[in-house]
């Protein structure tokens, strides 16, 4: 490949030397690198291994845990694809995001397994895989029909199972035995089988209780054992097990996300590759193991309810791993986070950041994609496109088309000069704030590519965020389509959906920071783009905005609102407000997070959501949405409510038997004046009296 190491040096500030051949011939120039202190970056990914034991070997090398090695592909992402003498821009912007530090180290959640297995399937299958792995694991089996062997090798339940739930060093399994042959009492002396006249008695030595026409012939075959008892009740049982492989073919958990620990198997042993790269994992799976806690949560922040009214759902419905349920007495979610997997989609869609995602913060994500366009622009490039794919299944598929582009350049253009990779956990970790940053950055258009791997919901919740995105810079006169959801599962499909041309980029690139906070970094953004667009931006009062918006206003119906305010002390961003010296409903529409808590919340459905972002600074200014005048107290005058709301509660207690004539006239008054008339009314009943 191409490279030209004028431009990439001057973009990255330091004398580079080329190496043809650093893993073979060129071995004692990265032997000398690692002698020093300074920073390592090695812009090979093949060789990754090699490097890191050559590394180890050499004497004097710095080591790894004091300096680890930056490994970054700059062939298969553009040096090998048909534009890759003109990717140096591209180049530099990989070696410079390569080089910034690690994101910082976030509190884990650990796992403890002591291998206790519980393989549930056919009894045949389930002993095949058995004998794989029970010498590092304590195996179980649940079986569910199949041919065991003579030999008992493993304890064996049997029954109906009921529930699988937990994770990884937790699991807790429920079963019912309701079969007439008990397996701790049965011998295996096949008696049974050979004496049912119906077949109804496999080598699992269980009953089909829809084939038994209960001849019992099995019990006297069985009488010295006592084995088989048709009376026996139903017991319910429970175990807990480390790991748990499941063969059948629907499994245990319906998520698309299923818990560390658990895996599912359908073919059992018949798929070969999965079968094999199964066993493989399951050896492993003793000791204590770590993840990240890929998430904080801020409860003060979140809009899920208030009062017991559930407002913004958004996490809860499309986590994958069922991870995240709603605690709506507390008013806030709970999110476990040992069922959780990652995969930050829940951060993406949550209008106020109170869900955010930690490793690597949205702050760190953003130090890279301003890095990596400042440098990509200072090195002549244009037009830039950030292709954000998971660092699995994306960057193989990348590195698969690279590899075509190699073997044929006529027929495979490989990813383009201008079209940036960068890898993340999950595509669905960033969002509207870092798509943004990132657009306002400079970039030209905003790619995420999905493999298919990914839950359907967050295909649905990435596509309908970048709708918003792209609804909010059109509105701001850019030309083109910035914001794009690629799908593709191979190097074809992932050739041509690269090929889109540029979109109109911003004429300043922004410097801001992103922030820890998503809601500030949006508003960083878009204040950016405001100025930036000022000049070619079409006049308008507001940008409409599709459903999924974190950014809009609220309709009031002036006549049905009866300013009880309950709007007011439900929303959980101080958008709205009332004021303490005249009836007013008031609202700050950039504090506005349109997760519907006021409309839940409005007992006369007054209140309607309208996504939108208003231009100018009326946006950021208190405006009155509606007001009323004032009822005053039939006895003293004083302001207690709203001519409105007095009037609805009149008519609605007029009927009622408890609400007559002078106690009606009561409702007139203010709260002191009421007690006051009870005292000083002769009419009225006292305890005295009786």
């Amino acid at each position: 490949m191409t490279l030209n190491t004028d431009v990439l040096g001057a973009a990255l500030d330091e004398d580079l030397t080329p190496h043809t051949s650093l893993c073979r011939r060129d071995a004692p120039a990265f032997q000398k690198a690692c002698r020093s202190s300074d920073e390592l970056v090695v812009a090979c990914t093949q060789e990754s291994r090699l490097f890191t034991e050559l590394s180890e070997q050499t004497e004097g090398a710095v080591p790894l845990d004091v300096r680890p090695i930056h490994f970054v592909n700059i062939r298969e992402t553009g040096g090998w694809g048909r534009e890759g003498a003109r990717a140096a821009p591209k180049m530099a912007a990989l070696l410079a995001a390569a080089r910034l530090p690690d994101a910082e180290p976030v509190p884990t959640v650990t796992y403890k397994s002591a291998g206790r297995l519980l393989i549930i399937g056919a009894l045949d299958a389930a002993e095949r895989i058995a004998g794989m792995v029970s010498d590092q694991l304590e195996v179980s089996l649940m079986a569910t029909g199949g041919a065991g062997a003579q030999e008992r090798r493993y304890s064996v339940i049997a029954g109906t199972l009921q529930q699988v739930s937990g994770w990884l060093g937790a699991f807790e399994v429920s079963w019912r035995t309701d079969n007439p042959i008990d397996l701790d009492l049965c011998t295996r002396c096949n008696a049974c089988v050979a004496a049912c006249p119906e077949g109804a008695i496999g080598l699992d030595y269980q009953i089909d209780m829809d084939k038994c026409k209960s001849h019992r012939a099995c019990v006297k075959a069985c009488e010295a054992v006592g084995a088989i008892n048709f009376q026996r009740d139903a017991v319910e049982h429970s175990e807990q097990f480390d790991i748990v492989l499941d063969l059948r073919g629907e499994p245990a958990f319906t998520q698309h996300a299923h818990p560390q620990g658990y895996f599912h198997l359908p073919g059992g042993l018949r798929q070969a590759d999965a079968a094999m790269a199964t066993v493989i994992q399951l050896r492993d799976m003793v000791g204590e193991f770590e993840k990240p806690k890929f998430f904080t949560y801020k409860q003060k922040l979140c809009a899920h309810g208030r009062n017991e009214t559930v407002g913004c759902n958004a996490c809860v419905e499309i986590c994958s791993a069922l991870a995240i349920r709603s605690e709506i007495k507390r008013n806030q979610i709970v999110v476990n986070p040992n069922l959780c997997v990652g995969c930050g989609a829940c951060t993406t869609v949550c209008p106020t950041g109170a869900l955010s995602y930690a490793y690597p913060r949205a702050s760190e994500q953003g130090v890279k994609l301003r890095t990596v366009l400042a440098t990509y622009a200072k090195a002549g490039g244009r037009d830039a496109a950030v292709l954000l794919h998971s660092q699995e299944a994306g960057s193989a598929l990348i590195g698969e088309l690279g590899r075509a582009a190699a073997l044929d350049r006529q027929k495979v253009r490989g990813v383009p000069a201008r079209v940036i990779p960068l890898p993340l956990w999950h595509t669905a970790s960033i969002g509207l704030d870092v798509w943004l940053s990132a657009f306002a950055y400079g970039a030209s258009q905003v790619w995420v590519l999905m493999t298919g791997e990914e839950a359907p919901q967050y295909r649905d919740a990435v596509r309908a965020q970048m709708d918003v995105a792209q609804a909010l810079v059109s509105g701001l006169g850019y030309a083109g389509t910035h914001f794009r959801l690629i799908e593709a599962r191979d190097a074809k499909a992932l050739d041509a959906a690269l090929g889109e041309a540029p979109a109109q980029t911003v004429k300043r690139r922004a410097t801001f920071a992103v922030q820890a906070e998503k809601r500030a970094t949006v508003e960083l953004a878009l204040d950016h783009l405001l100025q930036d667009s000022a000049a070619q931006r079409v006049p308008a009062e507001a940008i409409a905005l599709p459903g999924a918006s974190l950014l809009g206003t609220i309709e009031v119906n002036k006549d049905t609102c009866t300013l009880c305010l309950s709007c007011v002390s439900a929303c959980p961003a101080s958008a709205l407000q009332d004021n303490t010296e005249r009836p007013q409903l008031r609202f700050i529409e950039k504090n506005c997070v349109q997760c519907g808590l006021c409309a839940s919340t409005c007992p006369e459905d007054a209140i309607t959501l309208q996504p939108r972002l208003l231009l100018g600074e009326q946006r950021k200014q208190l405006r009155v949405l509606n007001e009323a005048q004032p009822y005053h107290c039939i006895r003293c005058a004083k302001p207690f409510g709203t001519l409105k709301g007095i009037e609805v509660m009149l008519s609605k207690l007029s009927g009622h038997a408890m609400f007559q004539g002078e106690a009606l006239e009561r409702l007139k008054m203010c709260g002191d004046c009421r007690v006051v008339d009870l005292y000083t009314n002769p009419g009225e009943t006292r305890i005295t009296d009786l």
